[in-house]
């Protein structure tokens, strides 16, 4: 006889995240291979846009971070190629430059201790939200994770290879995880590059549903509360590692020189 019938929701949410603790521990990648995971990732989800978008994440040391070369696509990352940059974009390791463009994920990093992990892409549908001027619309459960979660920067500042851009954005960016720029793209954070990861993949997929509930009619909004209550269920570090590692393997399988050695997620 099923014992469980009868708990509150509370109850049975305590209860499923004590679960996930004990079944989703913590990865045992390096924070480069999780990062050339990402740019995998990122790739396959879409968010291919030539040399345009940069992913980081802070090194070990105070105000680094590493990042892909300038010159290399998403899909040609590898946690041997990346380079380790100080917050001017000099470059610590590796060989070759980092995009010019990295300099306002140097803003964000100071605005943001809490950051540890960027995502900013030219990613189609987002690409295409942007272009219309207007914010992203949380509407559909599976992307409350964004739920007034996701700001908004109207006005295009420009190419961001100047210390004024670097400012707009994380001041537009504020203390929210992600940020949908106008005629630019998308932007998310995290606290882990598992976290970042996720929500890029997300952001994309709620603005191309966004598009797609626009052209059938008007989106119609969720319940303030129940969608306050999905963003938490759902933006748990475990949760994120567990949906970073399906993303990861699926990579693995499609991309596995990506990373070196032996993996265990």
């Amino acid at each position: 006889m099923a014992s469980t019938l009868q708990d509150s929701k509370d109850v049975l949410v305590d209860r499923a995240k004590r679960q996930m603790s004990d079944f989703f521990g913590d990865s045992k990648l390096t924070t480069r291979q999780k990062l050339a995971l990402t740019c995998r990732i990122a790739f396959d989800g879409g968010h291919d846009s030539g040399l345009a978008g940069q992913i980081s994440a802070r090194g070990q040391e105070p105000g680094t971070y590493y990042t892909q070369r300038l010159g290399l696509g998403f899909d040609e990352i590898t946690e041997d190629n990346l380079l380790l940059v100080d917050e001017d974009l000099q470059v610590l390791e590796g060989e070759g430059m980092a995009n010019p463009a990295n300099r306002f994920h140097s803003w964000i990093y100071q605005a943001r201790p809490d950051v540890n992990c960027i995502v900013h892409t030219h990613s189609l549908h987002t690409a295409a939200l942007a272009m219309l001027e207007v914010p992203l619309v949380i509407s559909q459960m599976d992307t409350t994770p964004l739920y007034d979660d996701c700001a908004f920067l109207k006005t295009w500042p420009g190419v961001p290879v100047g210390n004024e851009e670097g400012e707009i954005i994380a001041g537009a960016l504020g203390a929210k995880r992600a940020i949908l720029l106008a005629h630019h793209g998308q932007l998310v954070t995290g606290a882990t590059v598992e976290e970042a990861c996720n929500l890029a993949m997300l952001i994309e997929r709620a603005a191309r549903l966004q598009l797609l509930a626009m052209a059938a009619g008007t989106l119609q909004p969720l319940d303030p509360e129940l969608a306050r209550e999905a963003h938490d269920w759902t933006s748990t570090d475990r949760r994120n590692k567990a949906n970073f590692a399906y993303y990861a393997r699926r990579a693995l399988r499609n991309h596995p020189d990506c990373v070196s050695g032996t993996v265990e997620l």
